[in-house]
């Protein structure tokens, strides 16, 4: 562990001077640095996240960087110093001072002269890079895939520096706007009111620290027994209004029959497939998202981690159920893509925090497990996971073989079985794997996916989803989308590796952003001159692993204790982002008695990651999560 010492400039603060502190990361193969203000004895590992400034007087977030194969070998003593230092860290300035010496005796001892010059190549430039930003960096939650580091969306990864706007934030304590409104829904028309407004999250002595915005609908003339669903998507940084506005609210965005791109301006609708009939519905925006920010002098970025996401969540249903009086209705949770991730945690930590159980869990396109879909060194796993998709990806595109067009189940089974079995395999055994065998196998896949075998072979066999997205199709000029890989669009960077953008988000923020923006003001009569964030920019994320995330002992631990709770898991085909296998191969992993995972049932539908959007797929929805509670409440 190295120290080095600076002075950081912020306009308009005090001059704070800070120590910086690398280290090796063994179990990520990588750098850490963290940065903490001088004049504390506090560990940078006490309040992780922070930022370095005039109020703050700790910051820890992680710089990481994989180093090269030459620096990976085991050094014990290394790794059992940093060890001691995160367990011990606690004790401030002087027990540092007198260990960080030590370490690096033990790097020079198990490094030879040239690596070690490398190595402080690599220091250095963490120590001036973070002095440059004077702050700290972001961390990873793991290791990225190829994927993900090649193509960021840029709503995602843009520094969100207007979370607070504290003078514009609704006071939550204000009464919420009641309209009437009526949906036909078959032959029947049903009256119901929708109620939009603020609700506070408040700190232990009873004051808010955040404003979280909600829309409800409430099917006029029920009462407690009525079933009612808490509705939320994921991102992390995403806001309700994808499944609001794009299929189970009672109006929802037009966009074209095949979820393609209408030209603007776009229209609301009626939606005729609403699951208003069977349930009332709670849409909630958390922090930092839609119009949900954290009160004056609060600081956002504490709602930004996975455990703080779950609490922060689980407290708004909690006051929502309370005040609203519908502890006594059947309760269900619909989560999409990371809010899976986070519907898995509700789950449990209401159960263990406040005594409410469930009936019921709507998983919606999402995982579970990282572990699932982001590749790494030593974890091939996600390559065949997202092998069916690719196969379903191209018999839509008409890639495939003869006999594998024929028929789609029969092209996705025998896609299945290659990928849990031979490729899988073949990937396990890495380099060992002879070269007759690999092009046995590279010939194999160029029958389940549409590319050629020399592409695969250019990529030793593993083939990421932008590879894929990128390559299907380039001699049209065409890519493919990632939440909907039959969606296709024309990249204009033709040179690149991998597309530019998602044509298939595109075609659903453009109408979904615009809708809800009138909807909520023309029809809902709720004023706030924020700007609504669809998706906001809530980086870093802290998990707390240091691998990959899961909530999926969540999720077995309370299914287990509620052996009444009904998992719905509901994938798309088509899904480049997450495919259908990440949540089959979680559940299969979930260790629980086989009694309690019979309330476990899949439904795949034709299209991709917002299935609702694909019409046929949005009406079979309705039916499936009629029949769901129906079987569940």
């Amino acid at each position: 562990m190295r120290k080095a010492s600076a002075e950081p400039a912020f306009a308009g603060a005090k001059e704070v001077g800070y120590t910086t502190l690398i280290g090796w990361r063994p179990d990520l193969a990588a750098f850490s640095v963290h940065s903490r203000c001088e004049g504390t004895s506090k560990s940078p590992m006490t309040q992780p996240g922070m930022s370095l400034s005039e109020s703050d007087c700790i910051c820890s977030r992680y710089f990481e960087r994989s180093l090269p194969r030459v620096f990976l070998e085991p050094v014990d003593a290394f790794f059992l110093a940093l060890q001691a230092f995160e367990t011990e860290g606690n004790r401030g300035n002087d027990w540092i001072s007198e260990t960080h010496s030590k370490i690096l005796l033990e790097i020079e001892r198990y490094f030879p002269m040239a690596r070690l010059i490398a190595l402080t190549k690599i220091l250095l430039f963490c120590v001036v890079a973070i002095g440059s930003q004077h702050a700290c960096f972001a961390a990873a939650e793991t290791k990225e895939s190829s994927d993900t580091k090649k193509e960021k969306n840029p709503a995602a990864s843009k520094a969100s520096e207007d979370h607070t706007q504290p003078a514009t934030v609704p006071d939550a304590s204000d009464k919420p706007v009641m309209t009437s409104h009526s949906v036909t829904v078959g032959k029947t028309k049903l009256s119901y009111t929708t109620e939009t407004g603020m609700l506070p999250l408040l700190k232990n002595d009873g004051t808010a620290k955040a404003s979280m915005f909600y829309i409800a609908y409430t099917l006029d003339g029920g009462d407690s027994s009525r079933p009612i669903i808490y509705c939320f998507n994921g991102g992390p940084g995403a806001s309700a209004v994808w499944l609001h506005l794009g299929g189970l609210g009672p109006k929802r965005a037009q966009v074209n029959p095949d979820a393609t791109l209408p030209p603007p301006p776009y229209e609301l609708v009626t939606n005729e497939h609403t699951i208003l009939p069977y349930a009332d519905l709670v849409f909630i925006d958390p922090v930092a998202t839609g119009y949900s920010r954290p009160t004056k002098d609060e600081k956002a970025e504490q709602f930004f981690g996975k455990r703080p996401d779950i609490e922060a969540m689980s407290d708004f249903i909690v006051l929502y159920t309370t005040r609203h009086h519908r502890w006594g209705s059947p309760k269900y949770l619909c989560g999409e893509s990371y809010g899976v991730f986070r519907a898995a945690g509700i789950a449990e930590y209401l159960q263990d925090q406040h005594g409410m159980f469930l009936n019921g869990l709507l998983l919606v396109s999402g995982l579970v497990d990282f572990g699932t879909i982001r590749t790494g060194s030593t974890n091939d796993l996600p390559y065949s996971i997202f092998l069916p998709t690719l196969t379903a990806v191209a018999h839509f595109h008409n890639r495939l073989p003869t006999d594998l067009q024929q028929n789609l189940q029969d092209a996705m089974r025998e896609s299945r079985k290659f990928a849990s079995g031979e490729y899988l395999a073949a990937l396990f055994a890495g380099d060992r794997l002879e070269d007759g065998k690999r092009k046995q196998i590279a010939s194999k896949l160029s029958r389940l996916t549409g590319l050629s075998a020399d592409i695969i072979l250019e990529n030793r066999l593993r083939i990421s989803p932008s590879t894929f997205r990128k390559k299907l199709l380039s001699e049209e000029g065409l890519i493919c989308g990632r939440y909907d890989g039959r969606i296709t669009g024309r990249d204009g960077d033709q040179s690149s590796s991998y597309p530019t953008f998602d044509p298939s988000y595109m075609a659903a923020l453009g109408p979904l952003a615009a809708t809800m923006n009138a909807y909520v003001r023309e029809e809902l009569a709720f004023e706030n001159d924020l700007p609504y964030k669809a998706l906001a920019g809530v980086r870093p994320w802290k998990f707390e692993e240091n691998t990959y995330s899961s909530t999926a002992a969540d999720l077995g631990s309370a299914m287990s204790k509620n052996p009444h709770l009904k998992v719905l898991v509901m994938t798309g085909q088509c899904d480049l982002a997450v495919p259908p296998d990440a949540m089959r191969f979680s559940i299969d992993h979930l260790e629980i008695d086989p009694a309690i995972k019979a309330n476990v049932s899949f439904v795949e539908y034709t299209s991709g990651h917002m299935m609702y959007l694909n019409l046929p797929d949005l009406k079979k929805l309705g039916q499936d999560v009629s029949e769901f509670i129906n079987a569940s409440k």
